[in-house]
């Protein structure tokens, strides 16, 4: 009797490995649809999650059969299905950019040091939102309202290179003419800051303090805000883990947003 028990015990624990193991396999399959940007063929999406077709084609009609993903009967191609669209569209609703960033900056600030303020877009332009105090406490005049240039500071170009340039152009414009010269490319700027993934700035809004920004991207891609980590010129080199660490966080915070190209950069 006892051995029935034992039996049953291992058949069972077994099965439910496996069952898990599906739903793994499963959502593999649905991320590669998410990720390949269209409908895609069977043999596209056996390569991307590194399983045989015939295998990667019965996991995709169990998924159809759930609305998870679909077929097009012209093409034969399989994208995303009606339920899998649902799920995003009430996983973005209840995603609050703000609370992220707060339960992961706050981390990173206590046990770096770090000191970080995070801007959002606002009607007159960059505007710091948040300021996390590292330790030791930097003496800057930067505070929560404080609006911060597009062309002069780390944070405004990061928001130039990720934001609608109709949504810029206006203080882009206003910037150049306080200035007095409309020389600055602006495309070379942004294809700069979007190659880098950051925006590095040295003593041009407070002198002394070196800023590296970082964009934090919603699911089209668009700068939500930006977090940018604050060193005084002196500390610069003590903080490159941290401030690197930093880069990697906003990366995992627009992966949570819905951005799809949010991976670790190699360089």
């Amino acid at each position: 009797m006892a051995d029935d028990d034992d039996t049953g015990g291992d058949t069972g624990s077994t099965t439910r490995r496996r069952g898990i193991q599906s739903i793994e396999i499963g959502m593999r399959i649905l991320e590669a649809l998410g990720a390949a940007g269209g409908a895609s063929p069977l043999s596209a999406i056996a390569q991307a999650v590194g399983m045989p077709a015939p295998q990667v084609h019965r996991y995709l009609q169990s998924l159809i059969t759930s609305g998870m993903a679909r077929q097009d009967a012209a093409s034969g191609r399989y994208d995303l299905g009606s339920a899998a669209l649902r799920l995003g569209l009430v996983a973005l609703a209840r995603t609050d950019a703000f609370k992220i960033v707060d339960r992961v900056i706050d981390g990173f600030v206590e046990r770096t040091g770090q000191t970080v303020q995070i801007s959002a877009f606002g009607p007159m332009g960059p505007t710091i939102v948040r300021l996390y105090n590292g330790r030791p406490a930097l003496l800057t005049t930067l505070h929560v309202g404080s609006v911060l240039p597009l062309l002069a500071s780390a944070t405004g170009r990061v928001f130039l290179a990720f934001m609608p340039r109709s949504e810029t152009a206006s203080l882009v414009n206003a910037e150049q003419d306080q200035a007095g010269s409309a020389s600055l490319t602006i495309e070379m700027l942004c294809a700069a800051v979007k190659a880098d993934g950051m925006a590095i700035e040295t003593g041009t809004v407070i002198p002394g303090l070196h800023a590296t920004a970082f964009p934090i991207l919603d699911l089209q891609g668009r700068a939500t805000l930006v977090a940018t980590a604050l060193v005084s010129q002196a500390a610069e080199a003590d903080r490159k883990d941290a401030v690197a660490e930093l880069g990697e966080l906003c990366r995992h915070i627009s992966k949570e947003m819905g951005w799809l190209n949010a991976q670790p950069r190699t360089s």
